[in-house]
């Protein structure tokens, strides 16, 4: 699919672009490339393809869920300058 002239300027315009007289040449080769090769890919039978998640036959590496810090709470809370029932307690910011 070859682009024109003034589709490229048109395209210029919507994307608020001031193309000289080389951008315009250059922009209707390289985007009338980019069409051609999405056409080439429209064409290719895809049907019996299934789709894939990952590119790579790999599953997720998932390590055991498992603690392995101590409940620290009554550490921290202590040093806290508000806190009532296991709760911290701030300063209303929203009226």
């Amino acid at each position: 699919m070859s682009l024109d002239r003034t589709e490229i300027e048109q395209i210029a315009r919507l994307a608020r672009l001031a193309l000289d007289e080389a951008e315009i040449t250059l922009y209707q080769r390289e985007l009338s490339k980019i069409l051609d090769l999405v056409n080439t890919m429209n064409s290719v039978d895809t049907a019996a393809v299934q789709p894939l998640a990952h590119p790579l036959e790999i599953t997720a590496r998932l390590r055991p869920d498992e603690v392995t810090e101590t409940d620290q709470r009554e550490k921290f809370q202590a040093i806290a300058p508000a806190v009532a029932n296991g709760y911290y307690l701030v300063p209303r910011v929203i009226e």
